[in-house]
C-alpha cells in the first residue's frame, strides 16, 4: 500500500516549524520551496531568478537563526519570495505585485519578519549596523544577519557602511550572495572544509588570543605577525579587502549546498567575533532551467509557463518608450560621435543594451553607483564629450548631490534620460518616479522636458543630444504610448516652447507628460457641458512657456495644470508665475492636479492613477467643481478605453 507523503511545506506556517526537521528533511524542503517559488511566480510574474538562487540559503537561515528577534535584511528585497513562503504567506502569494496584495520587496508593514524595506539596493549593511548599535546599547543579544548580492554591494553605500562596522565592531554577519563566480566541486569541499574550521569557536578563540599576543609585541614584529595571519586567513579565499574592512571573512562557499551552509551558519551564529562577512556563492535562476539558461537569468518576468519558460506577451503590439528612447539615442549617435551612453547597472532596462551593440566603446555600464554615473558623465562633459545618463527616475534620487554640485553648479551639459516616470505598476512605491520634476525644478541652469507621445520623446533626444547650453533632461513612463510611428526625420523642439493640441475659451488645462491622452477624453466631455476647453502639451517643467501660458490667463477662467510627479514641480512653477505677474487678480482660477501626498501602494498602473485622480473623469469632475457647476455621476472607467 502506498501512502502519499504529505508535502513538508504544508507543515510550515512559520520559521519556528523548521526547528524540529532534520538535515535531510531541510534537503526536501528546499526542493518542494523552489517549486513553490517557480508555481507562484509564473502565475503572476514578478523577480524570479534572485528568489530561486537563495532558495538553500533562505532554508538554512530560517532553520538556524530566530526570526523575527533575529532580524534578517534582503538586500534586494525582491530575493525575498522564499522568505515570504515561510513567514506564513504562501497563501498570499497569488496576490504579489497587486492591488492590495504582497509586495515584490521585503516591506515592514506587511510582516514582522521583514526586519527593513529595501526596494534599492545597498542599503542592508547600514541599516543592519544601525539595529546592531541599537541592540547593544539595550544590552539585548539578537543576531543581525545582511543578505547581500554581489550587485548590491559593489555601490559606495555598501563600502562606507563596511568601514564603519568594522571600526566599530560590533556584532554583525553580513552574508554575500555572489552569483557571479562559480566553484568546482572539488574546490568547493576544500573550502567548505577551512570556511567550517576558521568559523568554529576553537579558532575563533586562539586567533582572539593569539591577536591581544601579538599586540603586545614590538610594533616591527607586530606588523610581521599580522602580515602572517592575513596570509593563514586568506587561504580559504579571497577575504583580504574584507579583512582590511575590520572584516573576519569566511569562504567562498556553496551557497546550495546545506551540508557547507548549515553548519558554518551554526558556527558563526552568537558568536562575539564582531563583524563577519561569509561569502557564499549562488546561482541565479538555480534549479529552473530556462531561467538558467536565459541571458537576463528571469531577473523580471511576465506570467510564463512553467514547461517552456515562455512568458505572457504583453497585449500591446506599440514599441515601449524605452525602445523609443534607444532607437532615437542610436540614431543620433550614428551622426555625432561623442555622444556616450551611461547605465547605473540596467543596460536592458533603460534599453542601452541596443546602444552596446551598436557602439560597444562608448556605452559604459557603472555598476550600481548612480552617483558615480553622473559624476563621471561630468568629467566627460567637460572634455567635450556629449554623455546621456539613463536612469530610472526612482534611481536618479539617489544621486541628488552629484546633479547639485558637479553638474548643475559647473553648468555642464549632460543629459538625463529619466526612465519610468510616474506610476510604475506592480513594483509599488519604492520603484515610483514622483520626485525627479520636483527636485529638478528647484536647480538653476536646468532644462526639463517631458514627453507626451512617442514623437515628443524621440525629438526630446535629439534636442538633448544639441543643446550644450547646460545639464538637461526629458522624462518617459514605462510601458507604451499611443502607438505613434516615429518618422524617419524629425526636427528638434525649440528649448521653452510649448503646443497648442486644441483651442477653447474657458478652461485651459496643460498637461506635462502622457497624462495628456486622458487630458483630450476629458477635454471631449467638458464640451458637452458647454466648457470650451483649450489642451496644451507644455513639454518644459523649466523654462515654462511663459508667454503663452500668461496669454491663455488673460482669456480663460481656469487654468489647470496635470502632471505625473509630486506637488512643486510643474504646477506650482506655473501657479509663482501667474502670482508674480499679478494674473490671479482678475478672478483667475487655478487648480494643479498632481500625485496626492502620500506614497500609493502597487498596483496596475491604470489603478495607481485612478486612485491618483488623474484619470477622465476625475479631470472632469476636478473642472466641474472649480466652476460651480454640480457634477453628475460620472462612472469610472478603464482609462485605456
Amino acid at each position: 500500500m502506498n501512502i502519499k507523503k504529505t508535502p513538508l511545506l504544508d507543515n510550515i506556517n512559520s520559521p519556528d516549524d523548521l526547528k524540529n526537521l532534520s538535515d535531510i528533511e531541510l534537503k526536501d524542503l528546499a526542493n518542494e520551496l523552489r517549486q513553490e517559488t517557480i508555481h507562484s511566480v509564473s502565475k503572476t510574474g514578478g523577480h524570479l531568478g534572485a528568489g530561486l538562487g537563495v532558495i538553500e540559503l533562505t532554508v538554512a537561515l530560517h532553520s538556524i537563526f530566530e526570526a523575527p528577534k533575529d532580524k534578517i535584511i534582503w538586500d534586494v528585497g525582491h530575493q525575498s519570495y522564499p522568505h515570504k513562503i515561510l513567514t506564513g504567506r504562501r497563501h498570499k502569494m497569488s496576490t504579489l505585485r497587486q492591488k492590495d496584495g504582497l509586495s515584490g520587496f521585503a516591506k515592514i508593514d506587511e510582516s514582522k519578519f521583514d526586519a527593513f524595506g529595501a526596494g534599492h539596493s545597498s542599503t542592508s549593511i547600514s541599516s543592519g549596523l544601525g539595529m546592531s548599535i541599537a541592540r547593544d546599547l539595550k544590552n539585548n543579544n539578537n543576531n543581525i544577519i545582511c543578505v547581500v548580492g554581489d550587485g548590491a554591494i559593489s555601490a559606495g553605500q555598501a563600502y562606507e557602511a563596511m568601514n564603519n562596522a568594522g571600526a566599530l565592531k560590533s556584532r554583525l554577519i553580513v552574508i554575500l550572495n555572489d552569483n557571479d563566480m562559480s566553484i568546482s566541486p572539488p574546490t568547493g569541499a576544500m573550502r567548505a572544509y577551512l570556511a567550517k574550521l576558521i568559523s568554529g569557536e576553537k579558532y575563533l578563540s586562539f586567533r582572539n588570543f593569539a591577536k591581544q599576543i601579538v599586540e603586545k609585541l614590538p610594533k616591527s614584529i607586530e606588523k610581521s605577525a599580522k602580515k602572517a595571519d592575513e596570509v593563514s586567513r586568506t587561504i580559504s579565499g579571497e577575504g583580504t579587502l574584507f579583512e582590511a574592512l575590520g572584516f573576519y571573512y569566511v569562504g567562498p562557499i556553496d551557497g546550495h549546498n546545506l551540508d557547507h551552509l548549515i553548519p558554518i551558519l551554526r558556527n558563526i551564529k552568537d558568536t562575539d567575533q564582531g563583524p563577519i562577512l561569509l561569502h557564499v556563492v549562488t546561482k541565479k535562476g538555480k534549479g529552473y532551467l530556462p531561467a538558467e539558461n536565459s541571458d537576463e537569468k528571469f531577473h523580471g518576468v511576465s506570467k510564463f509557463n512553467i514547461t517552456t519558460g515562455e512568458q505572457q506577451k504583453s497585449k500591446s503590439n506599440n514599441l515601449s518608450f524605452t525602445n523609443i528612447f534607444s532607437n532615437a539615442l542610436i540614431k543620433e549617435a550614428e551622426k555625432d560621435k561623442n555622444i556616450i551612453a551611461i547605465s547605473a547597472a540596467m543596460p536592458s532596462g533603460t534599453g542601452l543594451n541596443h546602444f552596446q551593440e551598436k557602439f560597444p566603446e562608448r556605452f559604459f555600464d557603472v555598476g550600481i553607483a548612480e552617483q558615480h554615473a553622473v559624476t563621471f558623465a561630468a568629467g566627460l562633459a567637460i572634455e567635450g564629450m556629449n554623455p546621456f545618463v539613463a536612469i530610472y527616475s526612482t534611481f536618479l534620487q539617489r544621486a541628488y548631490d552629484q546633479i547639485v554640485h558637479d553638474v548643475a553648479i559647473q553648468n555642464l551639459p549632460v543629459k538625463f534620460a529619466i526612465d519610468r516616470a510616474g506610476l510604475v505598476g506592480a513594483d509599488g512605491p519604492t520603484h515610483a518616479g514622483s520626485f525627479d520634476i520636483s527636485f529638478l525644478s528647484t536647480l538653476p541652469n536646468f532644462t526639463i522636458m517631458a514627453a507626451s507621445d512617442e514623437i515628443e520623446l524621440a525629438r526630446m533626444v535629439k534636442t538633448a543630444s544639441i543643446y550644450n547650453e547646460g545639464p538637461i533632461s526629458f522624462r518617459y513612463p514605462r510601458g507604451s504610448g499611443e502607438g505613434l510611428i516615429v518618422p524617419e526625420s524629425y526636427d528638434p523642439i525649440e528649448i521653452g516652447k510649448a503646443r497648442i493640441i486644441s483651442e477653447g475659451s474657458k478652461i485651459a488645462i496643460l498637461s506635462l507628460g502622457t497624462r495628456l491622452l486622458e487630458v483630450k477624453k476629458a477635454s471631449d466631455i467638458l464640451e458637452t457641458f458647454g466648457l470650451s476647453t483649450t489642451v496644451v502639451d507644455a513639454r518644459f517643467a523649466k523654462p515654462l512657456d511663459e508667454s503663452m501660458i500668461i496669454k491663455l490667463s488673460e482669456n480663460h477662467e481656469v487654468i489647470m495644470t496635470i502632471e505625473e510627479g509630486s506637488s512643486g514641480g510643474f504646477g506650482s512653477s506655473v501657479l509663482n508665475l501667474l502670482a508674480n505677474s499679478a494674473k490671479l487678480d482678475n478672478g483667475l482660477k487655478i487648480r494643479s492636479l498632481t500625485l496626492p501626498d502620500r506614497f500609493i501602494a502597487h498596483a496596475t498602473p491604470e489603478e495607481m492613477y485612478d486612485e491618483a485622480e488623474l484619470v477622465r473623469d476625475k479631470i472632469v469632475e476636478k473642472v466641474l467643481n472649480t466652476m460651480n457647476i454640480k457634477s453628475p455621476d460620472l462612472k469610472i472607467v478603464d482609462p485605456k478605453k
